[in-house]
């Protein structure tokens, strides 16, 4: 399961989305998660899965290996869909033991589930199609602003994107980890949660002690060269925009103003 989380992960191939400026796809990405909370019917959710699903085909990476990273989020998807299901008051449909289904309880469960699917596959895209260099050269130039107000701007930005380079290199140590845990005899599966909790410690310890062996070994190799923030440093490639930035950002316009007029129709 560890290694269906894609989150953080680089997918190399030749397609437009891979060659946008990041301050595009970050911009996007911020503005389609914000539409998300716009609508209140499924026109809206449809709407949103055509655009992500555009996105999808023009970034050529393949949609089995972007739906695997629902499989990491599968428990707390089941939670909140259970959680709108039996508490959310309105029209009984049926009974279950004490528990109540109701009308708006099932409409606001699916709602909620189609939602966090298409939050986490469009954030999955923006990392699947963008390196860490140009992520953190794109935060930096949208952050920029925040630079009157003293904010390490640079520094931030290059935090943000050791942090989601770090995720899979630390999700494959973890599955490392559990296969020689499990060859030695550990069980992580049966019993009840305090000795599953209990079983953890085994894993979770090393784990720590490899992720500051990595941190410390980043940080030595960024001191090796001279690394000293962002204050008068230079870009090998700096961020132009081109013309299919422009039109990219149209196009995300263009859906905003769809989802903002769906969203309001759906009051009335």
């Amino acid at each position: 399961m560890l290694r269906d989380i894609t989150l953080g992960q680089y997918y190399q191939t030749d397609s437009i989305m891979h060659k946008m400026d990041p301050r595009v796809k970050l911009g996007g990405t911020l503005l389609f998660i914000i539409s998300l909370f716009f609508f209140k019917n499924f026109l809206g959710y449809i709407i949103a899965a055509l655009f992500l699903g555009t996105a999808i085909k023009l970034s050529r990476v393949p949609f089995k290996f972007m739906v695997r990273g629902m499989k990491a989020i599968m428990v707390l998807l089941m939670i909140t869909v259970l959680f709108n299901l039996f508490l959310t008051p309105g029209t009984p449909i049926f009974t279950v033991w004490k528990l109540t289904v109701t009308f708006e309880g099932a409409r606001m469960a699916a709602g909620m589930a189609v939602r966090l699917s298409l939050l986490v596959i469009g954030s999955s895209l923006m990392t699947l199609t963008t390196t860490p260099n140009n992520l953190t050269d794109g935060m930096e130039k949208m952050l920029r602003p925040l630079r009157i107000f003293k904010v390490p701007v640079h520094e931030v930005a290059m935090m943000m994107s050791i942090a989601l380079r770090f995720i899979p290199i630390l999700l494959e140590e973890t599955d490392k980890i559990m296969k020689a845990q499990i060859a030695r005899g550990a069980d992580f599966e049966s019993g009840n949660i305090i000795r599953r909790a209990k079983a953890l410690v085994p894993l979770l310890v090393p784990l720590f002690i490899s992720a500051f062996r990595r941190a410390n070994d980043l940080a030595m190799a960024m001191e090796a060269r001279c690394y000293r923030g962002g204050e008068g440093r230079t870009k090998m490639k700096p961020l132009i925009y081109a013309r299919r930035d422009y039109i990219a950002y149209i196009c995300i316009l263009m859906y905003l103003a769809v989802s903002i007029f769906v969203g309001r129709l759906s009051f009335s």
